[in-house]
Formats: C-alpha cells, structure tokens, sequence
C-alpha cells in the first residue's frame, strides 16, 4: 500500500478512530487519496492545514455534523473540509467513502492560474452533503482507477486537477478579511508575469524583488505571505506546470521542453517531473494521447 496520504492531518486523524482504511495513493503534484469505510463511530477534525474533499460511496444516512443536526449524509453527496475548518461528525451504522487531499498552495496556485486573484483574497467554502454531480463523477472516476498502476496514476492526476478547478471555480468565494501584509496587487501582477516569461532563464530572487522595490529578504516575507510558499517552491511549480501543457499540447522533443521551462537538460526535468507526477514525462505524455 502506498502512504503519503499519511501526511496529512485528516487522514491521521481517521487512522486514530474506529475507521478501516481500504486504500491509499499519491495523485501526483502532493495530492494525495483514500478510500474508508467506518461504522459506529465519532470523529473531529480541527483546524488540519490542508483541504479535503469528502464523497459517500455507500451508506452515510446516519452521519451527521454536530452543529448541523437533523442533516445527513448519502451516496454522492460531498463534504468540503477547508484547511481551517473545524467539525464533529457522528457515524451511526455503515458508511464508505473516498478523501481527497489538497494542500494550500494547490489552492493557491489555481486561484492565480483561474482567477488571477491574489490566493489568500479567496478561501475555500465549507459545505456539507452539497450536491455537485460534476465534481462526484470527477472523484467517481478517481475511484474506479488502480492507483499503483501507472497509466491509472496518471489519469487520476489530470481528474484531481479538474477536481481542485471545480473547487476553485464552484465553491470559493471572497475571505471576510484580507491579512496584513504581502505584495501589492501591482506587484504580484509584475512578478507573475515576469516568471511566466522567464521560465527558460535563470530567475534569482533579487530580479523578483527589484520588480517589487523590495529587499530579498522583505519580497520573500510578502511573496510567502500573498502566495503561502516561498518563491523558489512557486518558480518550480511554474516550471512543471509549463512541461505539462507542453507535453499535452506540443510535439516538442523532451530537450526542448526541458530548455524551454527552465531545465538543465533533459534528464534533470525527467527526475524533477517523476518526483513530482510520479511517472516520467515520456509515459505521461503517452498516457494524454491514447
């Protein structure tokens, strides 16, 4: 059984309780997923740090939420537990059900890519037992695939993507408040754009923060801050996000694209892209065009 589902809070948590885990896998990119069933049981999550989006498989007509009594779960019905999100669920007779784990600079890379929204403008809602069929035929699917296998892996990669767009584009909204500090609007605008057009070179943080009128050290205090991971961590998910379009779209040879997104050749970018997918770009690029 593959673990890095592990890491995450939620499904630590559950791995404390009465709940049966039947299966776990990496989706590639630090998302990860796992499959449960529980009976009779109670459980609260506090505040874990990451995202989780919740679909029943099977059963569920007795689970409910603490602070929602007389509400109750069933098959498709999907739950969205935000990274400061606070609950107490009971689970009264049987119920199967599928995790999956976003971590927030998931969210804030797609808030950027989708919206062009400063990521902590926006926050995630809280829903319990919504009704979404395109999202619960995405996790649907998720379900369906061998994980281990890697042609599935990588499939179920391209699905959660469109699972965390939903999420983005669906259930998101303005946050109440705006924390102090991080980048200006103008700024991050500036900065964005000069990384989107400056993949293929060599970018210090001392280019970023002449473009923000900032210090090295202050930029990379604010970048954190609007974007919720350092710079360095934002330019490399720049890079593989660049090498997926191109593998999908273009008929580049893998030199090129490692050229063309910053690599140092073509065997630095297949080690970078493993790590981080979890296949090499050769058979992702296979799997995208069968």
């Amino acid at each position: 059984m593959d673990s890095p589902a592990l890491t995450h809070n939620v499904f630590a948590t559950l791995s404390r309780s009465r709940a049966a885990l039947e299966r776990s896998g990496s989706l590639g990119d630090g998302m990860a997923v796992a499959q449960w069933n529980n009976h009779n049981d109670a459980t609260t999550y506090r505040g874990p740090g990451h995202h989780t989006l919740s679909l029943y498989l099977a059963g569920g007509y007795q689970t409910w939420r603490r602070d929602r009594p007389g509400i109750y779960g069933a098959p498709g019905k999907l739950c969205l537990l935000p990274d400061e999100h606070e609950s107490e669920w009971v689970i009264e007779g049987d119920l199967r059900f599928v995790h999956l784990y976003f971590k927030p600079e998931h969210f804030a890379q797609a808030t950027v890519a989708l919206l062009d929204r400063e990521p902590r403008s926006r926050q995630l809602r809280d829903l319990t037992y919504a009704d979404d069929p395109v999202l619960a035929a995405y996790c649907a699917q998720i379900v369906q695939l061998n994980w281990q296998d890697t042609a599935s892996h990588l499939a179920a990669n391209e699905l959660a993507h469109g699972v965390l767009a939903r999420l983005i584009l669906e259930h998101s909204g303005p946050r109440a408040y705006l924390p102090k500090g991080g980048l200006s609007a103008g700024a991050r605008r500036q900065v964005i754009d000069y990384i989107d057009g400056h993949l293929d070179g060599n970018i210090t943080l001392g280019d970023l923060a002449r473009l923000a009128a900032l210090s090295e050290f202050h930029f990379a205090r604010a970048f954190r801050d609007s974007f919720g991971m350092p710079p360095h961590a934002w330019l490399s998910a720049c890079r593989l996000q660049r090498s997926r379009t191109l593998l999908r779209d273009s008929n580049l040879p893998l030199v090129d694209i490692a050229a063309a997104c910053g690599f140092a050749n073509a065997s630095h970018f297949s080690n970078r892209f493993r790590a981080a997918v979890g296949a090499n770009p050769s058979q992702y690029r296979a799997v995208l065009r069968k």
